[in-house]
């Protein structure tokens, strides 16, 4: 999609510890850097949940095996309680994996409105040739 934030590692502008940190670009950075990990966290955690799933899959066969060879049926159930927790991890993973998405989805959409509102005034006191204040002097006290 054209709207996607991707981020470019060293190209983004430094963070400064003066107080600069609270500017249009700062905030923009933390952002970006925010959904990215959002993004990061989201596919990891489905990565996770495919695992669990696949895991629990094992060792519900696994029981089934066991019950037809007629094993101990104390052992056949802690395998098929171990296949029951697993599926629980996976279902937890998902619903991790989806607030993560909602995460990402509400920053990438927070970023848009702050560039929406704000891109045009940064950039023309950038063009202006004239050293603007430093966030947080206009505030109102």
């Amino acid at each position: 999609m054209s709207g996607d934030i991707v981020p470019r590692g060293d190209t983004l502008p430094a963070i400064p510890a003066d107080g600069e940190g609270l500017g249009f670009l700062a905030l923009s950075v933390r952002v970006t850097a925010l959904t990215a990990q959002a993004m990061l966290l989201k596919e990891k955690v489905w990565a996770l949940q495919r695992r669990m799933d696949s895991n629990a899959d094992k060792a519900s066969n696994m029981s089934e095996m066991c019950d037809a060879a007629e094993v101990e049926p104390q052992f056949t159930a802690l395998i098929l309680d171990g296949s029951v927790a697993l599926r629980k991890v996976a279902d937890a993973s998902g619903e991790l994996a989806n607030a993560a998405d909602v995460m990402q989805t509400d920053a990438q959409g927070f970023n848009d409105a702050h560039q929406g509102e704000y891109g045009g005034i940064y950039e023309a006191t950038q063009t202006m040739g004239v050293k603007q204040p430093k966030p947080g002097f206009n505030e109102v006290k």
